[in-house]
Order: structure tokens, then C-alpha cells, then sequence
């Protein structure tokens, strides 16, 4: 009962801890919010690196690549131009070319993670500090009901081979939680209709990204992709739905209309 207890007050103040940095940055933005980003991609690349590395490697070269995909990061942050977008491609690159348990995913994982890292900047500057709360409301909203749902009613399996315990009834509770986070930002004046058939896209693509994580864990063994975060495990762990939700959005942006936030 009390290791139970400490793993559960461990797992919560590490969480409020996170809450509290990631609303503040989201608030400031500018280099603040920049900052936490390049942090963000840093540890990310360094987790999936060393969980793709060859047992008996030196963990210079997961350190090497986690270093080099922040310094890029952070150079977007101060010239996002094309030729700094494409260096983001530098960490994938150099990763995969060097001794990898599996690089078809490093390559394909890492990819997204470097898009991440820009997306958000950018993202911060287009949609603004609501438009970030938006996304996070939208993949944490979709994440609880999904799990309180697939609990409760059970169900088919939404993709066994893969993610074992997801089930249609939670995945369809996460689009429809989203759902009501869009409609509601649309009822409070912050933001298009556009936000309502949106948000379930975007609590998708959280989905496929956290069901691409929990995949390459498996296939690599591990149950974390690190210890970094007490009670939550690593970075991957507690972001790979927004490495999806991010991604999508980064990708549609250009489709959407210029006030779908904001009225």
C-alpha cells in the first residue's frame, strides 16, 4: 500500500509540476515557450534514440543526436527560414545511418518528433496561446474519455494487434469528448465552427500516435521510453499523442480558414 501510495504521489506532483510549466510557457510564448519546445524535442530524440540503440552501445551517440536536434530546434526559433527547416532533417538522417536496432523506426519516429518541435513553435505564432490550449484540451479530453469509456463499455477491439487494450467504444468517446472541446471554445467566442469536426481529427491522429509509441515499445521491449518523469515514465510516454495531434495540424493548417481561430 505505501509503495502504491508513493508511485501515486510521485505520479501527481510530477504531473501538476508539468501542468504548471506547460501553462506558463503556453501563456508567455515567445523564447519561453520556444524554449520548453527545443527541451522537448531534446529529450525526445535522446529517449528514442537510446531505445533503438544496439545493447553494448555507448549512449554517446543517443546524447550526440539528442543535442544536435535541439541546437537545430532552437535555430528555428531564432531564423525559421527554409534552410533551417530543412537541417531539421539532420538528426533523422544522421540517426538512421548509424547502428540502429530497427531504422525504419528511428527514421519514421524521429521525423515526426523534429516536426513536432516545429510545428509547435509555429503553431504558438498562428493560433496563439488559446489555440495551443485548444490542441492540448482537445488530446487530453480525448485521452480520459477514452479511457474512462473503453472501461465502462468494453467492446471490440479497435486495433488488437497493435494496442491491445484500445477499444472502439473508448476511441469513438475520445472523438466524441473532443468534439464538445471544439464546440465549446466555438460557444465561448474563441474560436470558428470550423473547431467542432476539427477537434476529432485532431483527438485521431493523438490516437495514432499514441498507438505508434506504445508499437515501438514493443517491438524494442521496453515499458518506458525512460525514467525521466517520476511516475510517468519518459517524454514519449506522455506526448506521444501530441506528436500526432501536432503533426496533423501542422500538415492541414494551410486548408483551413484564416479565422478558424478567433471567431
Amino acid at each position: 500500500m505505501s509503495a502504491n501510495w508513493s508511485d501515486l504521489r510521485a505520479r501527481t506532483l510530477s504531473g501538476l509540476a508539468m501542468v504548471a510549466v506547460g501553462a506558463f510557457a503556453i501563456w508567455s510564448g515567445g523564447i519561453v515557450f520556444g524554449l520548453l519546445a527545443v527541451l522537448v524535442v531534446t529529450l525526445m530524440v535522446w529517449e528514442l534514440a537510446a531505445m533503438t540503440t544496439p545493447e553494448g552501445t555507448s549512449g554517446t551517440q543517443a546524447k550526440g543526436l539528442a543535442a544536435l536536434a535541439g541546437g537545430l530546434t532552437l535555430l528555428v526559433l531564432f531564423l525559421p527560414n527554409a534552410i533551417t527547416r530543412i537541417a531539421l532533417l539532420l538528426p533523422v538522417i544522421i540517426g538512421t545511418l548509424m547502428p540502429r536496432r530497427d531504422r525504419t523506426i528511428f527514421a519514421s519516429y524521429a521525423f515526426f518528433v523534429m516536426a513536432t518541435g516545429y510545428a509547435l513553435i509555429m503553431l504558438r505564432g498562428w493560433v496563439g496561446a488559446l489555440g495551443i490550449l485548444w490542441l492540448v484540451a482537445v488530446v487530453v479530453i480525448s485521452d480520459v474519455a477514452g479511457y474512462f469509456a473503453g472501461r465502462a463499455l468494453g467492446g471490440p477491439k479497435f486495433w488488437p494487434r497493435v494496442s491491445p487494450k484500445k477499444t472502439w467504444s473508448g476511441t469513438v468517446a475520445g472523438w466524441i469528448g473532443a468534439a464538445g472541446v471544439g464546440a465549446l471554445f466555438w460557444a465561448l467566442g474563441m474560436g470558428s465552427w470550423v473547431l467542432v469536426p476539427l477537434s476529432p481529427l485532431i483527438a485521431l491522429a493523438g490516437q495514432m500516435g499514441d498507438i505508434a509509441e506504445s508499437a515501438i515499445k514493443r517491438r524494442m521491449g521496453v515499458k518506458d521510453s525512460s525514467a525521466l518523469i517520476p511516475g510517468h515514465g519518459g517524454l514519449l510516454d506522455r506526448f506521444d499523442a501530441l506528436i500526432g495531434a501536432v503533426s496533423i495540424l501542422l500538415l492541414i493548417y494551410p486548408l483551413l480558414p484564416r479565422n478558424f481561430f478567433g471567431g
